[in-house]
């Protein structure tokens, strides 16, 4: 009896991560498992989205809340040139993986969110899900991954390691920051550790509830697990310590919710 299959493409937008993870497996990454408490950070979320009637996801929050601690602590993006020069930019742009419809079928391709330090929750929530819904070959990424699989795997090899060197270039094409969801609303402990494209990659994984003491009681509490992956290279860990602390207090305090 013959076995029953099916053929399909592999997606050019799956070669170029492929070709990008090759490249970014040179750096020198450090990994923190955190956990973030997000209980009061629910609780305002959803009252925020009662009193502007707008909607707000956690994921979104979580971009903008990285976005204002990376803004406090600018060392944290960080990219060097061909010269040994540090760029230290002032706008944060995220880059985050989406689902999108490519060719009328679902696909991971990120989007970056420009000047997302300068965003509040709501905007970043409106871009994201306006992005979702756009079909990929009407941005002209598409049609680029199209011409990007006939160069030579080696030549797009070289492209990846100059284009490190150029950190203006590298800012357009890519960001300054990568913030990629695993198991966003899933349930339970679990963190993912990537291969890491930019100086700072936060990887958001499970949530879990846990008994926490709060004065004489004891309260079931939200923790959000994140891995916080640093190019050692660039960035030492007191800047990545303080980046850190202050992502974690945005978050936990609700900031910007309350308004």
């Amino acid at each position: 009896m013959a076995e029953s299959y099916q053929l399909e493409a592999f997606p050019p937008i799956r070669r170029a991560t492929i070709d990008l993870l090759a490249a970014s497996s040179r750096k020198h990454m450090i990994h923190g498992l955190i956990e973030v408490d997000i209980t009061k950070t629910r609780q305002a979320l959803r009252q925020y989205r009662v009193t502007h009637d707008t909607e707000v996801s956690l994921s979104s929050y979580i971009i903008s809340c990285c976005a204002k601690a990376v803004e406090m602590n600018p060392q944290i993006q960080a990219y060097r040139d061909y010269r040994n020069r540090l760029y230290l930019f002032s706008d944060v742009d995220i880059t985050t993986p989406i689902e999108r419809q490519v060719n009328g079928k679902p696909e991971i391709v990120p989007i970056i969110i420009r000047s997302a330090n300068a965003k509040i929750a709501a905007e970043i929530h409106d871009e994201i899900e306006k992005a979702r819904v756009t079909p990929v070959d009407n941005t002209g990424v598409f049609a680029m991954m199209k011409i990007y699989v006939l160069i030579p795997r080696f030549i797009r090899l070289l492209f990846f390691r100059i284009m490190d060197s150029f950190p203006k270039q590298m800012k357009k094409n890519g960001g300054t920051v990568m913030v990629s969801c695993l198991n966003m609303f899933g349930a339970g402990t679990g963190w993912g550790v990537p291969l890491p494209s930019h100086t700072l990659n936060l990887t958001l994984g499970g949530m879990v509830k846990k008994p926490v003491l709060t004065g004489t009681t004891v309260e079931n509490h939200e923790f959000l697990c994140v891995t916080v992956s640093i190019d050692h290279d660039l960035v030492d860990g007191a800047p990545a310590a303080r980046f850190i602390h202050s992502f974690k207090k945005l978050v936990e305090q609700g900031a910007g919710l309350q308004n």
